[in-house]
């Protein structure tokens, strides 16, 4: 379908955003669907070659989404960008850009289970972004589908102000539409893939439901503008308009903590009053504040809004790997316009670059287009040094966006390729797929020579050797899994460094006290320079803290890094001749050293918040084989259908392989997500076995 032109008031930029199993990728299809984009809706887990949004051959045998896939469709008038994100934990970062750069969000619950473990992840991205939502509780035709126990599960888990829009008519099975409380009309159809909905009166059991909840929704309308509020307590809940109470709900939801609720089959012809809430009440670009940024000159801050005439200004939020045409670019323009055959500059980097194509996705098949206007999404070919979190912008008015951060990979793997061959393929395709993911690490471990991959789980790490065998033929040998432990201190030291040597002709000699204190979890190293007086020169101080920097890199206990750490120069000495650079280099790094040990040192252990769901006769397994885990127990619900949710915090070292162990003592009815909670200090038994592994090495 050819692109076309529409105001930026009349621009969606939205994702769906959801727990793994809850519907994104079925509800994006439909959406295609329906707005004409599809002449049919593709099953997510089938043989018909897969939704349009699963098109890596990874997500069609799993039938999961790996990788936030961009699609463009029109609805009454209006542009609507869809990003289809995952709901693996171990994908989250893919959710985590692509919600840096949209405006508004569908969260997409299953209506069998309600809120679920990553339902709270994606939630609580959205909140850090300040990303405004509406709700869609899917698969209530279902059996166990209830969307007055989902939404309770929503105001229990998530938030109290999420108020239904729409009642569904019927109840699981005999699901046949909505009644829309906006103008208290039924909405409904025989089967749900119907070709439209078919307007008629409020059955006459809901009624007295359907103005109870209208009433509630006026209400909070009338909280968004005083004249609205004015008119309420003057004519109680019939004195709104339709068009009124519109606007009260848009200004609510557009505030960020306000949610407006519906429900249905996400694969059905109810999706159109999804797209409805869309249009009607998430933001455009014009209704989300200019964006802020920094001079990269000056460090002065800067702000464009969002309009064809300032500034070009961009961030390029992910990168893929297009069998056709190369390394595409996804891009969110947020100022200006940005041509075709232009130069940019990356401000980034400082380096300039020239635009090759602009193409608008639709998935895994594309559209040229000479250029992208502010408020827009799209993807550019022929961009060179671009990574994820990267600002673009015009060369004559540079400007430096916010990036984007992620958090450090936990579980790593060894990897090295089979024959020679493949030895040269391995490292292209390694830097390749660390260019696309920026949660995917890759280093050579210098004891061993060995290719060590790191990722934020194990299916993330599979997924990734699988992609390297198919799309680069590149065959490896794969390691155990390791858990990625790190070292910190407890308590406070002060030591001396002192390096003097002295072999003939200039010595060298470089003399440190520093005092090394734990610092804030989660703050990282610090280096305060307390010098007084000129008892270390200032050109020496620096290398000082590389020297520290190196030493809590490679670790001093166990060999894993020394995180979280503190440390003063407050003292040392210097000789005339012999002293240099390396020579203080070397100092700080002894005092290192020799300070860690003193400060208590101890390992941490990455810590997964582990949910598991299990029928109640399996109860006791689950949580017994927990406790052998080394884990701990932190709560236990009832959830819809008579299961059990088990919290737990547990040692991600006990955890590999936990899945298929888990279906086993389940007869294949428990599930389970995990996500990295903290760094915990490891018992001091388990201490003295990995300092033991690790000296054998």
């Amino acid at each position: 379908m050819a692109a076309q032109n529409v105001g930026l008031e009349k621009f969606r930029n939205i994702g769906i955003i959801a727990h793994i199993d809850a519907g994104k990728t079925t509800t994006s299809e439909a959406i295609l669907y329906r707005t004409g984009m599809k002449h049919k809706i593709a099953l997510v887990k089938g043989d018909d070659g897969g939704a349009t949004t699963d098109w890596m051959e990874q997500e069609k045998e799993r039938g999961i989404t790996i990788t936030s896939a961009a699609v463009t469709a029109h609805w009454k008038g209006f542009q609507v960008n869809v990003i289809d994100t995952p709901g693996h934990i171990d994908f989250t970062a893919e959710v985590e850009r692509s919600l840096r750069v949209l405006d508004g969000a569908v969260t997409v619950f299953d209506g069998k289970m309600g809120v679920e473990a990553q339902s709270e992840t994606v939630w609580r991205q959205a909140n850090k972004y300040g990303v405004p939502r509406i709700c869609f509780i899917n698969k209530i035709n279902q059996i166990g589908g209830d969307f007055y126990k989902s939404l309770d599960s929503i105001h229990r888990r998530l938030s109290k102000n999420a108020l239904p829009i729409h009642l569904p008519i019927g109840f699981e099975k005999d699901i046949c539409g909505v009644v829309d409380l906006i103008n208290m009309k039924a909405y409904t159809y025989k089967e749900y893939a119907d070709k439209e909905l078919v307007v008629g009166d409020i059955p006459a059991d809901m009624v007295d439901k359907a103005n109870e909840a209208r009433a509630a929704l006026v209400e909070a309308a009338a909280e968004a503008e005083d004249e609205l509020m004015e008119k309420f307590f003057d004519g109680g809940v019939d004195a709104l308009t339709e068009e009124e109470l519109k606007r009260g709900l848009r200004k609510r939801v557009l505030a960020g903590d306000f949610y407006l609720v519906t429900g249905g089959d996400g694969r059905g012809v109810i999706v159109e009053k999804v797209l409805d809430l869309v249009v009607d009440f998430l933001p455009s670009p014009l209704d989300v504040s200019a964006i802020l940024g920094k001079n990269p000159k000056n460090g002065d801050e800067i702000e464009r809004k969002p309009d064809v005439k300032e500034p070009m200004a961009a961030l390029a939020f992910k990168i893929a790997t297009d069998p056709f045409v190369g390394k595409l670019i996804f891009i969110r323009v947020y100022s200006g316009v940005l041509k075709a055959g232009s130069y940019i500059l990356n401000s980034t980097t400082g380096e300039k670059e020239r635009v090759g194509r602009l193409v608008r996705m639709f998935a895994d098949k594309r559209e040229d287009i000479t250029e992208i206007g502010a408020g827009d999404i799209a993807a550019v070919v022929g961009l060179k040094d671009t990574t994820t979190g990267t600002t673009l912008c015009d060369p004559a008015n540079p400007i430096l966006l916010e990036s984007i951060t992620f958090p450090d990979p936990p579980v790593s793997i060894a990897v090295e390729p089979k024959t020679k061959s493949d030895q040269e393929k391995m490292g292209i395709a390694l830097n390749r797929l660390a260019e696309e993911d920026p949660t995917f690490r890759i280093h050579t471990d210098d004891e061993t020579g060995q290719t060590i991959m790191s990722g934020m789980g194990e299916l993330h790490l599979e997924i990734l050797v699988d992609r390297m065998k198919r799309e680069f033929n590149v065959e490896a040998n794969v390691g155990e899994p390791q858990v990625a432990f790190r070292e910190t201190i407890r308590g406070i030291s002060e030591t001396q460094g002192k390096h003097v040597k002295q072999s003939g002709g200039r010595g060298q000699y470089g003399d440190v006290w520093i005092k090394l204190e734990p610092n804030e979890a989660g703050k990282g190293f610090e280096f305060v320079d307390q010098i007084k007086g000129g008892v270390v020169p200032q050109e020496y101080r620096k290398p000082v803290m590389q020297g520290i920097e190196e030493t809590l890199a490679s670790g001093v206990i166990a060999g894993y890094p020394v995180v979280d750490v503190k440390a003063t120069l407050y003292d040392g000495s210097y000789h005339d001749v012999d002293s240099s650079e390396l020579a203080f280099k070397l100092a700080g790094a002894l005092a290192c050293r020799e300070g860690v040990k003193k400060a208590k040192p101890v390992i941490l252990e990455p810590v997964m918040k582990l949910e598991a769901t299990t029928p109640e006769e399996f109860m006791g397994d689950v949580i017994g084989d927990i406790n052998s885990r080394r884990g701990r127990v932190d709560a236990m619900e009832d959830l819809q259908g008579g299961a059990k949710l088990i919290r737990a915090f547990v040692p991600l070292a006990n955890l590999f392989g936990y899945t298929s162990d888990l279906r086993s003592m389940s007869q294949g009815r428990a599930a389970s997500t995990m996500e990295l909670a903290a760094y915990e200090e490891v018992p001091p038994n388990v201490a003295e076995e990995i300092i033991a592994k690790r000296s054998t090495k």
